[in-house]
């Protein structure tokens, strides 16, 4: 991908974010073009760059959360840094930002003041619970998302605690969502000539994933309890261990996947029984089809069950962890993992752009960099003498 294919090339994005929702936003709209500036506070860089394991010093989710972003210090609380900021506002499209709500209005870079210098711009403002409500001033985070959504409440086994996941899910898919509501701003600037805010709660995202559950609770007073690996809507369906102490993963979403299931390892007789037609009414008979399903893979490898599962043309996926990921072929068919030659760490392996297109592909440039690297450069660029830009550092600005 050049400057000049990139499908996004021409837009310009303010990341102001931490922590992980809008900044991961931010990466996604990079990989695809956009020029997105990353700012810091001089003395308090984003977290992510000290958060996991590090190499070298450097934290390693940095180098993937910062790709494709030039990087900036800027106090904004400093009427200095409010003042390049308001500078760079002007000429730029999109900003993401995550402070608790009435942050940047006590700074003086609420949506009157950036409005009112560019009417164009987006503002993607994302937080914990939204702009408004009587949650909007608390902290928020993706674990309490996770919690409040009802995530956590349906996650994990059926006589155990509700389970929260080890990474960040309700982010990660927030950081989805406000890619994509960016891209509908955009779109709407594009007939009107008008910028908007675009207000995120992580808190909801994550609830629109969990599905229909408001829907049958509202129509049915049905609450969905926690299943563990099962499901309420068909089986089989669950892990599976192989004789070599592997896991694989069976689906039967699908009637006739079930019934191809059930005649590879032995048991056609159940596909004959009326409660069988059914996934929900399967569902009731879990316990059986699960110990059919289970006593056949126990007795063969991964490999083996793996093999004949796509013979019959069932739905069936080793349980991996990051080792086979990085070695599965399919992934590397796809290219989803791709290297990255970074001048600090040298070659890194990281997840690729999010899809592929045919004629404009996304690509990673480069990898995160050092905090502030680009920041003379960047103001260079508005026009900032040195003069000024040293007067800055000397306040406290950058």
């Amino acid at each position: 991908m050049t400057t000049t294919t990139a499908p996004l090339a021409g837009l310009r994005v303010l990341d102001l974010a931490t922590l992980f929702a809008g900044p991961l936003a931010a990466t996604m709209l990079g990989d695809f073009g956009a020029e997105v500036i990353k700012v810091e506070h001089p003395r308090k860089p984003d977290p992510s760059r000290g958060h996991g394991p590090s190499k070298d010093g450097i934290g390693l989710w940095w180098k993937l959360l910062g790709r494709n972003k030039r990087t900036l210090t800027l106090d904004l609380s400093a009427p200095g840094g409010r003042d390049v900021l308001l500078r760079l506002a002007a000429g730029t499209d999109v900003i993401i930002e995550n402070f608790r709500p009435g942050t940047l209005e006590r700074w003086g870079l609420g949506w009157e003041e950036l409005r009112a210098v560019n009417p164009r711009l987006v503002l993607a403002r994302v937080t914990g619970f939204g702009q408004k409500g009587p949650y909007a001033h608390r902290p928020g985070f993706g674990t309490l998302a996770e919690a409040m959504s009802g995530f956590a409440a349906v996650t994990g086994e059926p006589d155990g605690p509700p389970t929260l996941p080890p990474f960040g899910l309700a982010d990660s898919i927030a950081a989805l969502t406000t890619a994509y509501a960016v891209m509908t701003a955009l779109s709407g600037r594009d007939r009107t000539g008008q910028g908007q805010v675009v207000d995120m709660a992580i808190i909801e995202p994550i609830l629109t994933v969990l599905g229909p559950q408001p829907l049958w609770y509202d129509q049915l007073g049905y609450v969905q309890p926690r299943t563990g690996n099962r499901s309420r809507n068909n089986a089989p369906r669950n892990t599976y261990r192989t004789s070599d102490g592997h896991w694989v993963a069976v689906s039967t979403s699908a009637q006739s996947v079930a019934e191809r299931v059930m005649r590879l390892v032995g048991r056609p007789e159940l596909t004959e029984e009326p409660w069988f037609a059914a996934g929900s009414t399967r569902a009731e008979h879990a316990d059986e089809l699960d110990e059919a399903v289970g006593h056949w893979i126990s007795r063969r490898t991964r490999a083996e069950a793996v093999d004949s599962f796509e013979k019959a043309e069932a739905a069936i996926a080793p349980i991996h962890d990051v080792r086979d990921v990085m070695e599965d072929p399919q992934y590397r068919a796809l290219g989803t993992i791709t290297e990255v030659d970074d001048p600090e760490l040298g070659p890194l392996r990281m997840q690729n752009v999010l899809f592929r297109l045919s004629e404009t592909p996304g690509a990673i440039r480069w990898a995160g960099r050092p905090h502030g690297a680009d920041t003379d450069e960047i103001l260079a660029e508005l026009g900032l003498s040195a003069p000024a830009v040293e007067a800055l550092r000397d306040e406290g600005a950058l």
